[in-house]
């Protein structure tokens, strides 16, 4: 009975292996290694880049909507709060103050100028009243240059309704501000009111005041449209006590 043979080891062939198993990367596949990770990076950050972007670009947005709803609101509460008052002194070189309400149409950017319910007391013991001098109108950044949606707003009421006070900002870079008066008598909308003048509406308030502003740089580089109606209810001269 033979015994079967023993195999000799092969060293050769096992020592080509452990040399495989050793060896390192070409560098072909280090290139292409490093150019799929470039490109995953490529990609994170673009992602990354794109929803920065779109965050800034909503928050851009919301702060528009917010101006122009805010700017609403502002003009929409003074106005229905505003009123002339017939009581004058009765010698003409004694007046100094005159309540009125002026909508005057200046193309792009309308502007009014009125007397209303509208002042805040913020501190004790001071000598105002809630009555002062309101206006609203378009005016020039002298940084930019665009055009803002101003107010006016006077604590004192002199015998100019359209000057003084302090003027602040209420909505920047708009394309327009329209305003428009309905007359109770006649039932049109009218682009001008002055209730100074016989010629036009002497002693008398608009039944409404319809507001338009037209907010730039919107979606898509598109102006956004904001508007409002705002009734008067004081529609005629305040007579709370016969004049002397």
């Amino acid at each position: 009975m033979k015994r079967p043979t023993l195999l000799a080891p092969r060293l050769g062939a096992r020592s080509g292996e452990r040399k495989l198993s050793h060896r390192g990367f070409t560098l072909l596949e280090v290139m292409v290694s490093i150019g799929i990770i470039a490109m995953i990076a490529v990609l994170i950050y673009g992602a990354f880049h794109g929803m920065t972007r779109s965050r800034r670009n909503i928050s851009h947005l919301l702060d528009r909507h917010q101006q122009g709803r805010a700017a609403l609101s502002r003009m929409g509460r003074e106005l229905s709060s505003a009123f002339i008052s017939a009581h004058l002194p009765i010698g003409q070189m004694q007046i100094t103050r005159q309540t009125a309400f002026i909508g005057t149409d200046q193309g792009g950017a309308d502007r009014v100028d009125f007397t209303a319910f509208a002042h805040r007391r913020l501190a004790r013991d001071t000598h105002e009243s809630d009555q002062a001098e309101i206006s609203y109108f378009g005016a020039r950044d002298p940084d930019t240059g665009n055009l803002d949606l101003v107010r006016r707003i006077d604590k004192t009421i002199d015998e100019d309704s359209g000057r003084g006070g302090i003027v602040q900002v209420l909505a920047e870079n708009i394309e327009s501000l329209d305003i428009l008066y309905l007359d109770p008598v006649t039932g049109e909308w009218l682009e001008s009111w002055d209730s100074t003048q016989p010629a036009s509406q002497l002693g008398r308030l608009p039944a409404q005041v319809w507001i338009t502003i037209m907010l730039a740089d919107g979606p898509g580089g598109k102006p956004v449209q904001f508007e409002t109606k705002t009734a008067l209810p004081i529609q005629l001269p305040l007579t709370f006590a016969a004049s002397n």
